[in-house]
């Protein structure tokens, strides 16, 4: 694992609690959310549930990141970028991120990952890299739309997001594929 922080160069916002049901802060990630697509034994590309409480007053929409700060890329790798989620809704459920984004609330979209998808790509290190993070992260808006297209990259939307970000719920896993 790298020491990159990608939230190092950010600046500091309230932090707020996310939880899931399916990935636990600081343990490896489970079989499904890793990558069938990319071919890994057992996985089914099956974006986390979350759940997010005590957003800070002033939230009028929240977007999602998934990202992974130790891919070997030079700019890590975004798994998974949802926009424009409602302040009123608070939870996702388990494979939100399919094709179709059928566990999405109405509003909110998916934008294209690294891989150019649309949709959640689940992890899948390089063998023998080591452990990867995968930092996934509810993050409080004080917009009720972040204004990018659906076919921005998850970096547009962070560059957008910055002046409009007001609190930060962050859950990190890890993941690794053995050599």
């Amino acid at each position: 694992m790298s020491a990159n922080n990608p939230f190092a160069r950010l600046p500091e916002t309230a932090s707020f609690t996310v939880t899931s049901t399916t990935v636990t802060d600081g343990a490896p990630l489970p079989p499904e959310q890793y990558s069938g697509i990319f071919g890994v034994p057992g996985g089914k590309d099956a974006s986390p549930q979350l759940s997010w409480s005590g957003a800070p007053e002033g939230t009028k929409s929240y977007a999602v990141t998934v990202y992974d700060a130790d891919a070997p890329s030079g700019s890590g790798f975004w798994h998974w970028a949802v926009a424009d989620i409602p302040a009123t809704v608070t939870d996702l459920p388990e494979s939100a991120g399919d094709d179709t984004g059928s566990g999405l609330p109405e509003g909110a979209f998916q934008l294209p990952n690294d891989a150019r998808a649309a949709r959640y790509i689940g992890a899948a290190p390089p063998a023998g890299h080591g452990p990867h993070r995968y930092f996934t992260v509810v993050h409080a808006l004080d917009v009720e739309s972040i204004g990018v297209p659906a076919d921005a990259t998850p970096a547009l939307l962070g560059f957008t997001m910055a002046a409009h970000i007001l609190g930060r719920a962050v859950l990190t896993a890890t993941g690794e594929t053995p050599a």
